[in-house]
C-alpha cells in the first residue's frame, strides 16, 4: 500500500523482437484523433527531451528524482479520459518515446486507494525505451483517502479492476496508432495495491499482458483491511494497549536476540521469520513502565499483531505480521503504531475502507465494530470487485503468460504470509508441475513493504535499468522468460544498507533470492554480506 509501492531494458533474445525501422517519424498529434469506445483523447502532444515537469502537490514517491525527468528523451504524451459508466472519469496517460522505442509496453499500477498517476514510474519506463501508461483509476485524491468511494459504487468498480483494463486497452491502441504496430510484448509491474491490480489482470483479463510482476499484493483486500481493523482494536480500543513507537527498538532487539542467529548469521536479518517463535512476554516490565519494556496490556496487543486477525471461533481472517520488521523507517512506526493512536497508515486504510466502501457511513466506529459481521459485510458487498484471489490462472498460462510474485519478509503493511497462501492455493488448484511452467514466487529477507528495510531490497522490482541483467532484476528475468523461454532461478538482491537506523554503518550487501519454497542458507563460511556465501535450499 505504500508505493506504495511501492515499482531494464532487456538485451533482446532474438532479432524477431526488435521493432522494425520506420521510414517516417511517427506523428504524435495524429493520436488525438484516435477513436475508442467511451474514451476521449484530451490531448496528444510531443514533449521535448528533458522538458517534462510532473504536476505539483504530487506524493513524493510518485514524483521521484527530478533528474529522472531531465534525462527523458522526447516523447509523445497522450492524455485521455475513459467513461465506461455514467459515474466514471478514469484519467489515463500514455507516454511513447519518439526514438529508440524497444518495441515493448510496460504499464504500472497504484498504491493505496490510488487517486494519482505514478509519474515517476512513467518517466523511468519511458527513459529506458518502453511505451508506458498510468491511471488514477477513476478518482482524484491522496492514496490514503477513500472518501471518493462514499455513495459511488461504479467508482469502486473502476478502482477494483475496470480502470487498469481501460488504461491497458487505450494504451495499446495508442501505441498501434503512433508506431503503426502493436507492442511486441506487454508487461505490467506494480506493488501493494498495484500487486493486487497485477493479479486482477492475470485473473480477469489474461490477454492483456504477456508478463506480470506482482509485488506484496493486497489481493485479499477485504480480509487484509479487516485485519487492519483487528490491529486497531488490539492497540487503540483500550488506551493502555497502545504500543508507542519509542518501544519498537526494544521489540526489534528482543526479536533479534531470540531468533537472528537461527539462520547461521547474526546480521539483523531473519532469512525465514516463520522459524522465529518470539514470545512478547519476554519484554514484560518488571520495575515499572519504560521504553525498554512492555506493560501487560501491550504484551497482549503485540501477541495479537503477530497472531493476526481471527474470528469468534478462532479461525484466521488474515495472517499476522512476522517478527523482524518492527524497527526502522518504513517499519511499524509508519504502518501500525504511528506517532499516536490512530495515526498509522493501516488505521487510515482499514477505517477508510469500511466507512466509505462497505458501510457508506463516514462516522462508522471501528471501536464498536463486530469483526465477524464486518468481514461478512465486506465480502458480500465488495469481494467480487476488489479481491484478486482466484487461483485458476489456466487462461493466463494457456496464452503463454508468465507471472512473478515477490514479497518482503519484513513487510509491516501486508503480511508476507498472505502471498505464500495465494501461491499455495494456485499450486493446489493447478498442480505444481503446471505452476512451474508460468509462475514464480520470491520471498525477500529483511525487506519491508515493496522495498527498504535492513535486507538487500533492490532486485529490479521498481523499474527497468540498463545496468541490470536477468540475474539481478525480476523485471528482466520476467522479460527473459517471456521472450526467450528461460525460466528464472536465483535472483541476486543488493543493498547499500537499506533504511534501518544503523544503515550508515552497514556495508554493501548482496544476497540470493530463491524461488519459493527454497530459501537462502548460509554455507557456514565466507563473507555474510556476499551472495556467494549462501545457497538456495529446500527445507
Amino acid at each position: 500500500m505504500r508505493k506504495l509501492l511501492l515499482p531494464v531494458t532487456l538485451l533482446l533474445g532474438s532479432v524477431a523482437l526488435a521493432p522494425p525501422a520506420q521510414a517516417d517519424p511517427p506523428s504524435c498529434e495524429r493520436v488525438a484523433q484516435l477513436v475508442r469506445p467511451h474514451t476521449k483523447i484530451a490531448s496528444a502532444q510531443t514533449v521535448a527531451a528533458g522538458a517534462f515537469t510532473p504536476p505539483p502537490d504530487l506524493a513524493p514517491w510518485l514524483t521521484g528524482d527530478p533528474a529522472t525527468y531531465r534525462r527523458l528523451p522526447a516523447f509523445c504524451r497522450v492524455v485521455a479520459e475513459a467513461r465506461p459508466s455514467a459515474d466514471s472519469s478514469i484519467k489515463i496517460e500514455v507516454w511513447m518515446p519518439l526514438e529508440g522505442w524497444n518495441g515493448k509496453f510496460r504499464a504500472q499500477g497504484n498504491g493505496g486507494f490510488a487517486g494519482e498517476i505514478d509519474y515517476n514510474a512513467l518517466a523511468i519506463a519511458a527513459g529506458e525505451g518502453y511505451a508506458t501508461a498510468g491511471t488514477d483509476t477513476g478518482h482524484s485524491g491522496a492514496g490514503i483517502d477513500a472518501r471518493w468511494a462514499l455513495g459511488h459504487p461504479e467508482k469502486v468498480i473502476d478502482f477494483g479492476y475496470r480502470a487498469i483494463h481501460e488504461m491497458t486497452q487505450t494504451a495499446q491502441a495508442a501505441i498501434q496508432d503512433f508506431y503503426g504496430q502493436n507492442p511486441l510484448r506487454s508487461y505490467f509491474a506494480s506493488c501493494s495495491n498495484g500487486g493486487r491490480q497485477a493479479l486482477m489482470e492475470a485473473q480477469r483479463f489474461p490477454g492483456d499482458y504477456d508478463g506480470i510482476l506482482a509485488g506484496a499484493p493486497a489481493n485479499f483486500w477485504t480480509h487484509l483491511l479487516a485485519g487492519a481493523v483487528w490491529d486497531a482494536q488490539a492497540t487503540t480500543r483500550d488506551e493502555a494497549s497502545y504500543i508507542p513507537s519509542r518501544k519498537l527498538p526494544a521489540i526489534a532487539r528482543s526479536v533479534n536476540d531470540a531468533c537472528d542467529s537461527k539462520d547461521g548469521v547474526a546480521d539483523g536479518i531473519l532469512n525465514d521469520p516463520r522459524q522465529c517463535h518470539f514470545d512478547p512476554a519476554a519484554l514484560l516490565c518488571k520495575d515499572g513502565d519504560s521504553p525498554t519494556c512492555l506493560t501487560a496490556p501491550q504484551v497482549a496487543a503485540l501477541r495479537k499483531l503477530y497472531d493476526g486477525a481471527r474470528d469468534a471461533n478462532g479461525r484466521q481472517i488474515f495472517p499476522g505480521f512476522l517478527p523482524g520488521g518492527e524497527e526502522g523507517e518504513g517499519g511499524w512506526a509508519t504502518w501500525i503504531t504511528g506517532s499516536a493512536p490512530g495515526k498509522g497508515l493501516l488505521f487510515a486504510f482499514g477505517t477508510g475502507f469500511f466507512s466509505d466502501m462497505v458501510y457508506d457511513k463516514s462516522d462508522w466506529d471501528y471501536k464498536t465494530a463486530n469483526l465477524d459481521q464486518a468481514v461478512k459485510a465486506a465480502d458480500d458487498k465488495t469481494a467480487r470487485t476488489l479481491n484478486a484471489t482466484d487461483p485458476h490462472l489456466e487462461p493466463f498460462q494457456a496464452r503463454g503468460g508468465k507471472l512473478i510474485l515477490y514479497h518482503g519478509w519484513n513487510d509491516p503493511a501486508i503480511s508476507a504470509l498472505n502471498t505464500i497462501d495465494y501461491y499455495e492455493t494456485v499450486v493446489g488448484a493447478m498442480q505444481q508441475r503446471h505452476v512451474d511452467e508460468f509462475m514464480r514466487l520470491y520471498m525477500a529477507p529483511g525487506v519491508q513493504h515493496c522495498d527498504g528495510g535492513p535486507g538487500p531490497g533492490s532486485f529490479g522490482q521498481a523499474g527497468p535499468t540498463r545496468a541490470a541483467d536477468p540475474r539481478h532484476s525480476l523485471q528482466l528475468a520476467l522479460e527473459d522468460w517471456v521472450e526467450s523461454g528461460r525460466a528464472p532461478s536465483t535472483i541476486i538482491a543488493t543493498s547499500d544498507g537499506g533504511r534501518s537506523p544503523s544503515a550508515a554503518a552497514r556495508p554493501k550487501m548482496t544476497r540470493p533470492l530463491c524461488p519459493y519454497p527454497q530459501t537462502a542458507a548460509y554455507k557456514g563460511a565466507g563473507d555474510p554480506n556476499d551472495a556467494a556465501s549462501f545457497a538456495c535450499v529446500t527445507r
